[in-house]
């Protein structure tokens, strides 16, 4: 690959809080980059004020915003989130129609990246996308493959991921393989210290701190369900002697029920709940925690980096490239419970922690993500794909 020599217009978009953490040392690299011009566009639930409206989070790191589409589920159902994307992808196709970048640049298995992705594929701008290739047990899971079926860059994070686009039919020379750029702000970031963080968010440094982050499995579940077992997991917590940080789980089908259990909570004095953290004070509590406790792909990704120990529940992450800081338990009171005493007192789990290997990656996958923006030649060949998978078969 070589350089482009002209200004290469990357439209990235981002619906949740998550999601921003994630490319948020890759949307910095694009803007130190003199070859790349940054069109950042916010929908989801950054717009949401009952998901905790974290566009702010965007607007305090001072990132330009060129677009805000106001597109997210209504409701507690898979209609709704079905409806959310076809209201982005309306709306979406007018913002790139009037901008025409020449990229268009997302992550993951949500909504908002399938609904750039069909954009992309009509409007003929090549779409970039970040972890595709992974399983994981979920709704997303379909969807993630979806997307990558939509794009014309693969930035897998992982060489089992980059074989799975491969088997999937797509063509090596459009497979990179980054690694997570969640890991950039680990390993480049200055964390707040631990009383800094005990007083920003209002907790006793000299306690342990236990984060909750659990949200809805939709396709398996119903948002009765998934309240049943957001209420089981907090009944594991409430048992043991520690400050439990919760946070609101995604706008997925389930996730307002699962909002109404936690927030029955959110008075004991062991319980403090947050609609969002910024993505420092996130990453400086997962620093700071003594254990993390849900389904949330930070516990998959992220944890192993900070050495931090994770309680996976249920089949939400289940598939997924995991190190050996990760137990999966049902939805269990007593498991959890049990499992989370052993972890609290098992000093030799712990120290095994150290000696954790992160199978996503170095901390320098934003660089590489940019270096494939800048230097991959967009032709009419390259916006055509085609299935480069051969079957072979027999007919009787």
């Amino acid at each position: 690959m070589e350089k482009g020599l002209e200004l290469r217009k990357v439209a990235v978009i981002t619906g949740t809080r998550a999601e921003y953490g994630l490319l948020k040392p890759v949307i910095q690299k694009i803007i130190e980059d003199s070859d790349l011009e940054l069109d950042l566009i916010v929908t989801g639930t950054h717009l949401s004020e009952e998901f905790g409206y974290t566009i702010n989070d965007i607007v305090q790191d001072k990132i330009p915003v060129t677009a805000k589409i106001k597109a997210y589920p209504l409701t507690d159902d898979g209609y709704a989130m079905a409806k959310a994307i076809s209201r982005l992808l309306d709306k979406l196709i007018d913002e790139l129609a009037q901008n025409r970048p020449d990229f268009i640049l997302i992550l993951g298995d949500r909504g908002e990246p399938l609904a750039a992705a069909i954009a992309g594929t009509y409007s003929n701008i090549p779409v970039a996308h970040i972890h595709g290739g992974e399983v994981s047990g979920s709704v997303d899971e379909p969807v993630r493959h979806a997307i990558s079926k939509l794009a014309h860059i693969h930035l897998p994070a992982t060489q089992s991921a980059a074989e799975r686009l491969i088997k999937m039919g797509e063509s090596e020379n459009r497979v990179f393989i980054t690694g997570a750029p969640g890991l950039d702000s680990i390993l480049h970031e200055n964390f707040l210290t631990r009383d800094a963080l005990a007083e920003k968010i209002g907790l006793d440094p000299s306690k342990n701190f236990i984060v909750v982050l659990q949200h809805a499995v939709t396709t398996k579940y119903t948002p009765k369900e998934s309240a049943d077992q957001i209420k089981i997991t907090l009944q594991a917590v409430a048992r043991l002697n520690s400050q439990n940080v919760v946070i609101y789980p995604n706008s997925d089908a389930g996730g307002r029920e699962m909002i109404q259990e936690i927030e029955k909570i959110a008075k004991e004095p062991n319980f403090h709940v947050f609609k969002n953290l910024p993505s420092m004070l996130y990453r400086s509590l997962l620093k700071h925690a003594t254990l993390l406790i849900g389904n949330s792909s930070s516990g998959i990704i992220e944890a192993p980096s900070y050495n931090l120990p994770v309680i996976n529940i249920g089949s939400r992450q289940n598939k997924r490239e995991r190190a050996g800081n990760v137990i999966t338990v049902d939805y269990d009171e007593q498991e959890i419970y049990d499992l989370a005493t052993r972890i609290l007192t098992d000093q030799k789990f712990r120290q095994s922690l150290e000696d954790v290997i992160n199978p996503y990656g170095d901390g320098t996958a934003a660089e590489k993500i940019v270096e494939v923006l800048t230097a991959v030649e967009i032709t009419p060949e390259f916006l055509q794909k085609t299935m480069t998978y051969s079957f072979h078969f027999l007919v009787f």
